[in-house]
């Protein structure tokens, strides 16, 4: 990331990649908490989280499960997001 903030002990870049597991509940408590006060303290990860999030929601809500394709989708979902994000920095 372009402007990368060290905030609760992480840099931007390691929140966005572990944002996925964050919101899937796979990180140790530790680590769940310091992704959360990252977010929390962080301006532009908050706006990008909100976003990301709200996308994650929405797919698992409208599509059945047998038709998401399984882990690589939701990879394939957020390395697009990321590039995105990153793509929208000044």
């Amino acid at each position: 990331m372009e402007h990368e903030r060290k905030i609760a002990g992480m840099q931007c870049g390691e929140v966005l990649a572990e944002l996925s597991d964050y919101l899937d509940g796979d990180l140790a408590p530790e680590r769940q908490d310091q992704v959360l006060a990252h977010l929390q303290g962080c301006d532009v990860c908050e706006r990008f989280g909100g976003v990301f999030t709200a996308a994650i929601r929405a797919l698992r809500q409208s599509a059945p499960k047998d038709s998401l394709g399984g882990a690589d989708a939701f990879e394939r979902l957020r390395a697009r997001l990321e590039q995105e994000f990153r793509r929208d920095q000044p």
